[in-house]
């Protein structure tokens, strides 16, 4: 095979890349332009009908058969699972009732809404199906159309998930593409610690926070609060009952907010404890057997035993086992997309090792001035992550061409990374197609293309303060 001769391909091993662009952007699809990219990889390796295809095959078992990739598999689904564990014990629901019932007051909403986020930024999409209801309870409360209070809502969802470096079900993802790219690029870094240094750098986020913020504390709108997207005045007193706008508070569940906080912190707590004690069995002491631990196992089996003090706690409490168990693997199933997403990612990946791609950009794109990469790499991946809604494919398909032109040109990574992670950030936010956006306007009752729409100017303009910061770092790095 090629891998095996070390043919270097030379610009042909950017096709890949320039295929799944082309696809996504086209099709609105991702994964099924990933998959085209590792088949166009393979027959590229192995230009023969049967050879190409074969090959291609190879790509995606050599990334599956990687054992932190299948921990990372393994975390996203029991993630899920928990998520799903925790809707069935009614936990979001409690939360829904028991927060209706206290706040009466806009300043009390907004004020739940950003420190609820300690408790429920495990997702994104999971801190607005836990938000969003109690928005839809209170609106006649609220001084605000539906869009600004979607807005609000959301800017606590992508945007602050994304900064959060435990506990979340980005973390093993954002993870796994840094080190699969750094591998990629032929150079040497631990990956979390690369996206805990790249943090700082997703100046979108905080921008995008910030505008958050002042609407939820700060804006004054003369508009009544029954205004709907159109402008017109709502007839149906039912538009604004929060029981049954999404599964996770149907009116058959019950309502346990203790449920919801309870194992979300077990969550936290243990993966630093855990964090610590694999620390320790490295002969690390103190804060250095923290930062030297295997993260990755630590949160994988904090979410395992989450799991089980759950179940035997809802067992306790006469819930069917077999209801539990359905519950885990319907529920983990939700992240199967996510993780075929993955298994092309790395498929890719592989591809692109056999194809030599680092060595392609390396030798072709060292002229770049390294203060520009991020800038240039933001505003790419701005348009890729809004034409596609996926933080998580622009990621993929981003980050392995961006850390090999900053290894190339000689960038600071963390910078580099942290403009790839906020350019999907964008995306996810303001896309019409991402999920953010379609599960906020679904519980919110609107439009999903207009209130994308209302939003774009926003999101645009913290882009444009994000781009600039990178440009102005230009002169600095």
């Amino acid at each position: 095979m090629l891998r095996e001769r070390g043919v270097h391909m030379g610009w042909m091993s950017v096709i890949p890349f320039v295929a799944v662009v082309v696809a996504a952007i086209w099709t609105k699809q991702v994964v099924p332009s990933l998959l085209l990219a590792v088949v166009v990889a393979g027959y590229l390796a192995e230009p023969d009908w049967l050879g190409g295809m074969t090959t291609s095959l190879q790509f995606i078992i050599e990334g599956l058969q990687d054992e932190n990739n299948l921990k990372i598999i393994i975390f996203l689904y029991a993630f899920s699972a928990l998520i799903g564990l925790i809707k069935f014990a009614g936990g979001i629901k409690g939360f829904v009732r028991a927060a209706t019932e206290k706040v009466d007051t806009k300043r009390g909403a907004f004020l739940l809404t950003w420190l609820s986020s300690v408790g429920t930024f495990s997702a994104p999409s999971f801190r607005i199906v836990t938000i969003a209801p109690v928005m839809k309870a209170m609106r006649k409360k609220l001084p605000m159309t539906k869009q600004e209070l979607a807005f609000v809502i959301e800017t606590t969802a992508s945007p602050l998930v994304v900064l959060i470096p435990v506990a979340t079900a980005f973390v093993g993802y954002m993870s796994s593409v840094i080190e699969m790219s750094i591998h990629q690029a032929g150079t040497e870094g631990d990956p979390y610690r690369l996206y805990l240094q790249s943090i700082p750098f997703n100046f979108f986020a905080f921008a995008m926070l910030g505008i958050g913020f002042y609407l939820s504390f700060f804006h004054r709108n003369k508009k009544s609060a029954t205004d709907a997207e159109d402008g017109t005045k709502q007839a149906n007193e039912e538009d604004d009952q929060w029981e049954d706008c999404h599964p996770a508070v149907a009116k058959n569940l019950p309502t346990r907010p203790w449920t919801l906080i309870i194992p979300l912190f077990s969550v936290i707590i243990l993966t630093f404890l855990l964090m610590y004690v694999l620390g320790l069995a490295k002969g690390e002491q103190g804060f250095q057997a923290l930062i030297n631990a295997n993260v990755l196992d630590a949160m994988v089996l904090a979410v395992v035993l989450t799991i089980v003090l759950l179940m035997v706690y809802l067992k306790i409490v006469r819930q069917p086992l077999r209801t539990m168990m359905n519950t885990l693997i319907h529920e983990g199933n939700e992240m199967m997309g996510v993780i075929v997403l993955l298994a092309m990612v790395w498929g890719l990946s592989k591809g692109s090792e056999a194809l030599q791609f680092a060595d392609t950009v390396s030798s072709s794109f060292g002229w770049i001035p390294p203060g520009y990469v991020a800038v240039v790499l933001f505003i790419v991946g701005c348009g890729l992550s809004y034409f596609i809604g996926s933080s998580w494919g622009t990621w993929g398909i981003l980050m392995p061409v961006g850390v090999s032109i900053a290894v190339s040109a000689g960038s600071s990574l963390p910078i580099v990374i942290g403009a790839v992670f906020a350019s999907g950030t964008f995306g996810a936010f303001a896309s019409p197609l991402s999920d953010d956006t379609n599960t906020t306007a679904g519980i919110l009752d609107l439009n999903p293309v207009k209130y994308a729409k209302f939003k774009l100017k926003p999101a645009l303009i913290a882009a444009g303060v994000a781009a600039v910061i990178y440009f102005a770092f230009s002169f600095f790095m």
